[in-house]
């Protein structure tokens, strides 16, 4: 079973409270008094009642943080009797300020208010009808500026304790953003890579399955045809081999940037040369100068390409022949990929290499165009905006 500390903690304050108090109590009568030249007038003698009046003054402050107005009021009943019948009060007035200094530090600023106050008219009432009077008014002062400055210390206490949870509240909720970003940044990671991983998965296994039909057709009638196809698929494969490492070698480092340069237009004359040799007939045409681009830009340019040609060598049929086209226009780039074969069928509309190719076209606020040219053929166009000075 857990204790409660800070409950044991408060029956021990009241019972050492209590215990000095009705020490004070019975030592100091009236005869201690006068005899230590005090004024002593009109004060009874310590009783059992008495005695009671102190222990019953002191024992709420075991519930000060449970019940602390409710232990204010049932502490100031007995002290304004023990005034109120002359009795001395020994240690209980110092039990009324711990219950204020509670109330004020564990209940909002109304509720505060309403104990000083209560505080207040209790001693000024018992010690105006009280047989006791005070020495002079320095004493109603005193007792007032006391009160106050206990009520005060409650309050500046309740205050810290208040900064002090928002403080970990807010600790707390920027931990929990920080938390929320850092997996939606692993997320669109994750995104990017797959993405990737397609693209260059889809593109050379392409490549290479059209060249090994090919080596297969010619391996008996053209031994040297076939090791050239051969040779051809150990390129492609380390090629590909190559950028897989390269992207997903990013999951095995914290930091988010490139692990190596990433293909760009510049890099498209190599790209159509590949497909050539798969078998695809594919001329490349630039209009204007690409000059220096935008990385993402750039690099969705080259998987643009990359797809179109892919999925042209896949579905456009034997014969068919591809062209890419690239054209820098003032605040915008144009590519394209065309071709004169059959094109895809709808399963090879919606896979994900062009889903793939939607996000990243997306991504920069370009404008794609995928479907079957007017005259024959399929296309793959993209136009990417580019601000002034790109």
């Amino acid at each position: 079973m857990r204790i409660d500390r800070s409950r044991l903690h408060d029956a021990v304050l009241a019972g050492v409270v209590a215990a000095a108090s009705v020490a004070l109590f019975t030592l100091y009568g009236p005869d201690r008094l006068q005899a230590g030249g005090l004024p002593a007038g009109g004060m009874r003698e310590p009783d059992p009642f008495g005695a009671l009046l102190v222990v019953a003054a002191c024992a709420p402050v075991a519930m000060r943080r449970r019940w602390p107005l409710a232990a204010l009021c049932a502490g100031l009943v007995p002290e304004t009797l023990l005034t109120l019948l002359g009795y001395g009060t020994g240690l209980s007035s110092l039990s009324g300020m711990v219950l204020l200094y509670s109330v004020a530090s564990y209940r909002g600023l109304a509720v505060a208010l309403g104990a000083l106050v209560l505080s207040l008219l209790t001693y000024v009432t018992a010690a105006v009808a009280g047989p006791v009077r005070a020495a002079s008014w320095n004493e109603y002062v005193v007792v007032t500026v006391v009160l106050v400055a206990v009520w005060g210390g409650g309050r500046s206490l309740r205050l810290r304790r208040a900064y002090l949870e928002e403080l970990k509240d807010r600790a707390a909720r920027l931990e929990r953003a920080h938390a929320s970003d850092t997996r939606a940044a692993r997320a669109e990671e994750r995104s990017r890579i797959a993405r990737e991983l397609h693209d260059v998965v889809a593109h050379h296994v392409s490549v290479m399955t059209v060249q090994a039909s090919a080596a297969r057709r010619v391996l008996a009638s053209d031994p040297d045809l076939a090791r050239e196809a051969l040779s051809a698929i150990e390129h492609t494969g380390r090629l590909a081999m190559t950028e897989m490492r390269n992207i997903v070698g990013v999951l095995r480092t914290d930091a988010r940037a490139e692990l190596g340069p990433q293909p760009g237009v510049r890099d498209l004359p190599a790209l159509v040369e590949q497909m050539r040799e798969a078998g695809l007939a594919t001329r490349l045409e630039v209009e204007g100068e690409p000059g220096a681009l935008p990385a993402g830009v750039d690099l969705a340019a080259y998987r643009l390409v990359q797809e179109g040609l892919t999925n042209s060598l896949r579905h456009a049929g034997a014969g068919a022949k591809a062209v890419v086209i690239v054209r820098r226009d003032p605040g915008e780039l144009d590519v394209r990929v065309e071709d004169d074969g059959t094109g895809p069928s709808g399963e090879g509309l919606s896979g994900h290499g062009l889903v793939g190719i939607r996000e990243r076209v997306a991504l920069y606020g370009g404008i794609l165009n995928i479907g079957p040219l007017a005259g024959g053929g399929f296309e793959v166009r993209a136009r990417f905006p580019l601000k002034d000075g790109q």
